[in-house]
């Protein structure tokens, strides 16, 4: 007897639901991360401040100028111009805060001082 998973019609019907599947999961995904994210206290007092990029200009030039460079533009760490185009708010955030990736350490500003560093490196 013929097997219905073998025939090209049926593994080709398969192959396009996996992909639906995965199309549909990831933004879901992405979506989930971001509300538990979002659910932070200290992230969702961040994000609610308003930031000043000049003073977040002093809070990156004191504590991430040595790596970043003075401009932002590179030096030990990566160029952080035009960051925000690469990485969410939440990221950014999570980014600087955790010190999940070495050699960048943990740092914790208050949540208006990150404010205002977003501020600037969205102005970047």
């Amino acid at each position: 007897m013929d097997n219905q998973l073998t025939k090209p019609e049926t593994l080709i019907q398969w192959i396009v639901l996996a992909i639906l599947a995965l199309l549909i999961a990831i933004p879901l995904a992405i979506f989930g991360v971001q509300m538990v994210q979002a659910s932070d206290p200290y992230v969702k007092n961040v994000v609610s401040l308003t930031g000043n990029p000049v003073q977040g200009k002093a809070i990156f030039q004191i504590n991430c100028a040595g790596c970043h460079g003075l401009e932002a533009d590179g030096l030990v760490g990566p160029s952080l111009q035009a960051i925000p185009k690469r990485k969410s708010r939440y990221g950014l955030i999570h980014q600087v805060i955790s010190g999940e990736t070495p050699p960048m350490p943990k740092f914790q500003p208050s949540p208006q001082e990150m404010a205002d560093l977003l501020s600037y490196l969205e102005s970047l």
